[in-house]
Order: C-alpha cells, then structure tokens, then sequence
C-alpha cells in the first residue's frame, strides 16, 4: 500500500512539474489565437458572416463572436440572413452618450481584451455607454467606470455636474416607489452621480485649500497679480451648478468650508453670482437661511430655498 501511495504522489509532482513548464507555452498560444482573431478578424473581417450598420459605417463580423452580446444576439435572431450573411442595424440615435468610437472599442472588446487599451478619460463615458448597451462585458465597464471616476478634476468637474444633472433623479424613499426612467448606463449611473458629488463637496474644497478661507489675502503692492484664490474658483464652481444640486451640496454635513457662518457666506456669494448666471431669467429666487439653535436634522445650520417671483399684478381701467 505504502508503495502505491509513493507511485501515486511521484507521478503528481511529475505533472506538476509539467504544468509548469507548459503554462508558458499555453499562455503564448493563448495570446496569439487572441490576437489573431482580433487583428484578421476585427480589423479586416477575414471571413466575416455577418454585417454590422452602425452610424455611417460598417463593421464586417462573425455571429459567433457577436453571440457574447445579448444585445446583439437578439438583433441576430431577428434579422433575416440572406446569401449566408446576415445584416443587422443598431440604432444609437437615441443615445447621444454613445460616439462612433466608444462604440467601436466596445464591439472590438468581444474580439479580445487589448480593446482596453485604447480607453482613455475623453471617451471612457462613451465606451462605458456602449459597453452598458451590448452587455456580457463588466470587465469593460468596470474599467471604463474606473477611468471616468479618475478623472475627475477642476477643469471638469462642470462637465460632469451637466452630466449627472441630465440622468434621473434618485428615489428619496419618501413617496410611493414607483419605476425610475432607466438609462442606458443602468448602476453606474448612480455610481458616476455620487463619485461627482463626493468630488464636489469633499474633494474639491480640500484641491482647491478653501476649508476654512473666508476671504483671499490682500496682496502687497509690490506682488505680482496672481489668478483667482482656490475659494473664487470654488465659489465660480457652484455658481453653475444646478440648483438641486447646489442646495444638497451647500447643505450636506461634509461640506467643510469652516464654520456655519463661513458656510453662509460662502452660500450667499455663490447665490449672488448665480443671479447673474445659471439662476438668471428662470422666474425664481433663491434664499440662503443661517438658523440658529439646535434642530439641523442634515447637520448644517445653513439652508437653501428657491420659491417663485410673483407676477406683478396690473390694474386696468375700464
């Protein structure tokens, strides 16, 4: 029995060993189906059995490649194949988040992983939309995802406030659930809505050194004019934002710009350039509140509130 049980793990570790040896061979003829059927087969069509419209162009491909798309495979089932190729649309009018070439790095990921490569921070939201509407592909969500929440920064940061601004509102759980308007990025919608608004309130302050600034340095006259202090890039900032956006932001306990009063003021400032800016000609007003005492349910004693202008009323003489 000993002997048997020698024989036995003798012969594992030599297959062990053999794994070993062999894994590299696998890993390089692994790469090289893979990168031969992305280059002769998404970059040329070799062979291709199926014709892609998308925009104004298109794509010669193979349905058993396409087949790890659910959408596309749907697409597939319901067109018709005729002479041995089957052509099929996809409409992406109705999806302005979607450009040619998000699109074409999404449909180049069914053929191999190098399509990553080619994802950078200006079209990561357009591959993450395409990538969300062919489906079977989270790694290249995820990644896209990842690019878009690295990104973030000063110069963009408005960009993406529009962004967020244009999807959905979430629920607050006060009313009756009811179904949401989906859109085409499903999760990461919500996921991009609170890395914005994290970056916006938490992050940005603390980039641009505006906690507890109330006011900028005066300059000596021999200095030299500097540009614009962190605290006025900040206060340019949230004078464009939306204002449900600028109400959840100006009042969300981690907004630490100083005290309550630094808080106010900053508020105040930022009402009074949006007069002038985003809030102008939309018939409202909007009002900032410094209360007093305790009660502050949301942890902030500064409060914001927009209410409707009244029309004049003109009498008329009969």
């Amino acid at each position: 029995m000993s002997l048997w049980f020698l024989t036995l793990n003798l012969v594992g570790a030599r297959f062990s060993a053999f794994s070993k040896t062999c894994r590299p061979v696998y890993q390089n003829q692994f790469e090289g189906i893979v990168n031969h059927i992305y280059q002769s087969g998404f970059q040329t069509g070799n062979y291709a059995d199926t014709h892609l419209h998308v925009y104004h162009s298109v794509y010669r491909l193979h349905a058993i490649i396409l087949s790890r798309s659910p959408y596309l495979v749907h697409l597939m089932s319901t067109s018709p194949q005729t002479g041995g190729v089957r052509t099929i649309y996809v409409q992406v009018e109705q999806e302005p988040e979607i450009t040619q070439e998000g699109f074409a790095i999404a449909l180049g990921y069914l053929y191999s992983p190098i399509s990553l490569n080619n994802i950078r921070p200006d079209n990561a939201r357009a591959v993450l939309a395409a990538g969300c509407l062919l489906g079977g592909m989270e790694e290249l969500c995820q990644y896209a995802y990842e690019t878009c929440r690295q990104s973030l920064s000063v110069e963009n940061i408005v960009h993406w406030i529009e962004f967020i601004g244009s999807l959905p509102p979430p629920s607050d759980g006060s009313t009756t659930p009811e179904p949401r308007p989906t859109t085409i990025f499903g999760v990461y919608g919500d996921r991009l809505r609170e890395d914005v608004f994290h970056f916006l309130v938490v992050a940005l302050p603390e980039v641009l050194d505006a906690r507890g600034t109330s006011t900028s340095p005066p300059q000596s006259q021999t200095q030299q004019p500097q540009g614009p202090s962190g605290r006025e890039v900040l206060l340019q900032i949230f004078s464009r934002v939306p204002f449900e956006i600028f109400k959840a932001a100006v009042e969300s306990p981690t907004f630490q710009i100083g005290s309550d009063r630094a808080r106010y003021g900053f508020a105040k400032e930022a009402v009074e350039l949006r007069k002038h800016g985003v809030a102008r000609g939309q018939g409202a007003e909007e009002t900032v509140v410094l209360a007093f005492g305790g009660g502050n349910t949301n942890g902030s004693a500064v409060h914001v509130a927009r209410k409707m202008r009244k029309r004049p009323l003109w009498k008329v003489n009969a």
